[in-house]
Parts: C-alpha cells; structure tokens; sequence
C-alpha cells in the first residue's frame, strides 16, 4: 500500500484525500475519498489498475496524479475539479520493475521515478518520451527532489543516498553520502534551510547539512524498527518520523545538537590498555586474554566491557534511548542532560507510509493492515498556517 495525502484549502467545500488501497481480493485500486459534512469520508470514485500500485504524487493544482505499480509503469490521471470524475490520461514506461517513488515537476513537465530496476528515470509529460535514466549498484528505494536547481536524491537499498544533478538528455553524479548500516527507507528534502534527512532499516535518522558545506551531520536515534517516512516541519522546527512498528516521533530541531562522534579504532582498550582479542603481540607480552572491543557512544573511544559498564540516554546527540558509554562520559553527563529532545506517539498500526498537511496540522498515515488513519498533530507540533506559529 502507498498513499500521497493532500487536502484542499480551508475555503473550498470538501476536504479530500487521495490515496492508493489495495482492495480484498488483490484488485489495485486507486481512490478518492471526500469529507462529507457529516466530519466522515466517503468513497466518491475509484479505478481499477492492471498491477499492484506501489507508489504515487499527486499535484494539487493541477489535480493530476501519478500512479507507479508493480510492472513497472507510471498511470497519469486528472481529476475533475468537484472531485467526482478522473479521466486517464496516458501511461509512462519508466520502469522495468516495481515504482518506489514518483515526483512531478510542473514546470520542466517531467515526471521523475526510480525503481528496483536499479534506475531513476525522468519523462517528458507532455510527449511521454524518456528523457533519461541512470542507473545505480542497488534498488532505488526512495526519491526527493529540488524544483529549483534540478538536484534530485536517491536513496538505496546498499544505505547510500547520491546527489544527482538532472538535465534535459543528461545527468551527473555530484556527491555520494553514507552513513546508514541499512537500506534507505525514506528521504525528505527541506529547500529552505537546505537540510536532507534519511531514514533507515537501522532504526535512525541522519540530518545532512547540505546548503553548509561542511559534512555536518546529525544522528538521531528513537525508534525500534526502520522509519519508513519522515517529514520536516520548517515553520516550527521539527521533524516528524513514522517507524514500522507504529511509532511516531516528534523531534525538536530548533536547539543546538551535538554531532555524534566518529568511531576510534585501537588495538587496545583507550582507557585501561588492555589488548582487544585481535592483538595478539600485547596478549603475549602481558601474559592476559584479549577483551571485545566497544565504542563509547559520546566520546567514540574504543573501549573494553570493564570501563564501559554503564548506559544512558543522551538526546543532545541524538540519542533518546540507553546506549553504551564508557564510566569517565557517564559521570559528566547530568540528569538534565538526560532530558527527551522528542516526543514518542503509539500509532496502533504498522505505519507504511505518512503524509502531513502542514498548513492544517493534520497527518495521515497508512499501514499494512490497509488501514488509513488522520491524526490531529496540532497539539504536538504546534503548527498552523491558518493561525500562524503557536508555542508548543
């Protein structure tokens, strides 16, 4: 199941959400489902698809939607503009495997995917030709794009997220980022600041300071399964991230955080120097067994069990939940230290996917057991176009 959520504006009559179900009896079914004035939503028109929908974009302007599914092709639909018809249009040979991720550019007219064919490729909407592709070592898992300068970002399934620049009949590579262990499950681009965020099979996120040039990065760490979808909220500061497992975090980004430290590496224990299992010449030397290697998580020592004893949380660093640090940082780390910088919500469903409407703090997220629910975000987020900033 995947879904692309987005709402009408305060003054038109119905407040509408498009998403993708998959009906029982597996028949692909792309629906529309409107506000009634009743406060419950309502089927109001659907079409059947010819393979599993896996993807979508909707623009809202336009009211044009974009449907990958799993053979690899793209479904363009327009929806009339009392939300009661949706005409097809044409269909996209983008891909020759399952869509993961679609974005539309209205002004270049280009619809641009990647896929498990291992490949991002861009199309022209107005002739249906393929403008270009590029291929990469992994699946294509995840898509974000910038409508100004042409840059798009593509996570994969090997944990790697490349930085692509897009031309009409071309592409270059710009620069490669890794970080994660695990496969990038979700991408989320902030033009504004200029900050991506990743998130990954390995249950973190990672914030990329892409417009300061410096390689500065941010770990966060809060959840138990991967995240599968993660929006930035740049009017109040904070990012909100969906796991699998249903769980919703809340993370203040509008403090100063601590960029997690780089791993040392030693053949001995940084704090006592008894030789790890591998060094053998201090083994024998000293006549003692070699001990495991561990990593403090705040000063990145490499340390043995004994003078790493204790846990903490640290969500200064990104850390919210106990981690291994070595005696020496647990002591100078305080209980006000120790304070959640996030926010922990129980979604009560396997969270497949997650769209915010920003402008009236409403979120929707979709799961697993086809199940689609709207949550009121105004309470945790603090957020509102409508009535401008509010204090959390």
């Amino acid at each position: 199941m995947a879904a692309e959520i987005h709402s009408r504006p305060q003054s038109s009559r119905p407040l509408v959400y498009v998403c993708v179900v998959l009906a029982y009896l597996l028949v692909p079914t792309i629906r529309v489902w409107l506000k009634r004035d009743s406060g419950q939503y309502w089927p109001s028109i659907y079409h059947t698809m010819s393979s599993p929908c896996s993807a979508m974009a909707y623009h809202h302007d336009s009211r044009r939607i974009f449907v990958g599914q799993d053979n690899g092709a793209i479904m363009e639909f327009h929806v009339s503009e009392d939300f009661n018809k949706m005409n097809f249009v044409k269909t996209y040979p983008a891909h020759q495997n399952r869509v993961s991720a679609i974005v539309f550019c209205l002004t270049s007219e280009w619809v641009i995917s990647t896929g498990h064919d291992k490949c991002i490729s861009w199309m022209c909407t107005r002739s249906g030709s393929m403008l270009g592709r590029h291929y990469f070592a992994s699946w294509a898992s995840c898509l974000q794009y910038d409508y100004e300068t042409q840059h798009a970002f593509v996570g994969d399934y090997s944990g790697q997220i490349t930085l692509l620049k897009l031309e009409q009949n071309t592409c270059s590579v710009i620069t490669t980022l890794k970080g994660h262990e695990g496969s990038i499950t979700s991408l989320w681009w902030d033009p504004v600041q200029r900050l991506l965020f990743s998130g990954a099979s390995d249950h973190s996120i990672i914030m990329w300071d892409i417009g300061g040039r410096k390689g500065r990065t941010l770990l966060l760490q809060g959840h138990h399964d991967k995240v599968q979808a993660i929006c930035y909220i740049q009017l109040t500061r904070q990012l909100v991230s969906c796991s699998a497992d249903g769980g919703i975090a809340v993370w203040n980004m509008d403090i100063s955080r601590e960029e997690a430290p780089q791993w040392l590496e030693s053949d001995s224990c940084q704090k006592c120097e008894q030789p790890f299992f591998w060094n053998i010449k201090q083994m024998w030397d000293t006549k003692t067994l070699g001990l495991r290697q561990h990593h403090c998580r705040k000063c990145g020592q490499a340390v043995c069990g004994k003078c790493s004893t204790k846990r903490s949380s640290y969500p200064i660093m990104g850390f919210e939940f106990q981690v291994r640090v070595c005696d020496s940082c647990f002591e100078s780390i305080k209980d006000e230290d120790r304070t959640s910088l996030a926010t922990f919500h129980e979604g009560k469903h396997n969270i497949s996917h997650m769209s915010m409407d920003i402008s009236r703090g409403l979120m929707v997220t979709c799961g697993s057991d086809r199940i689609v629910k709207i949550w009121d975000m105004t309470p945790v987020v603090g957020c509102s176009l409508a009535t401008g900033f509010s204090s959390r």
